[in-house]
């Protein structure tokens, strides 16, 4: 690194903002850049990519169970949707399934309702 002299500081310090600058554009293009053909699939790479075979992929299709695009004739998935499906799919743990279960039954059990205290007429 050279040292730099009280009169090279503008040139130097003009530089950096011009590098700054242009790894700001960089840095919003990469952020604006429409979607990429290339993260289509096709049903091939859509099971590989699932590790699924092609008819549990074509069977979740028409089940509606997977986002796809079917321009015409043909499966094509769009590779960030299949990640945030695969995220969205999260099954409940069983602390959560017994905390619902236990929230229902007591908003619905009519059957045993809460005893009041009974006043006796023995007086």
């Amino acid at each position: 690194m050279e040292q730099l002299t009280f009169e090279q500081l503008p040139q130097a310090v003009e530089k950096i903002l011009s590098i700054v600058l242009q790894m700001e554009k960089i840095l919003q293009n990469g952020q604006q850049r429409e979607e990429d053909p290339s993260d289509l699939l096709d049903v091939t790479q859509a099971a590989a990519f699932l590790n699924l075979s092609v008819s549990t992929i074509y069977t979740k299709v028409c089940r509606g169970e997977i986002p796809a695009l079917k321009p015409g004739r043909r499966l094509y998935f769009d590779k960030k949707a299949l990640v945030e499906w695969i995220k969205s799919a999260r099954h409940p743990s069983n602390a959560d399934i017994a905390l619902t279960a236990r929230d229902i039954y007591t908003r619905t059990n009519t059957r045993y309702p809460k005893r009041r205290a009974v006043r006796s007429n023995l007086t």
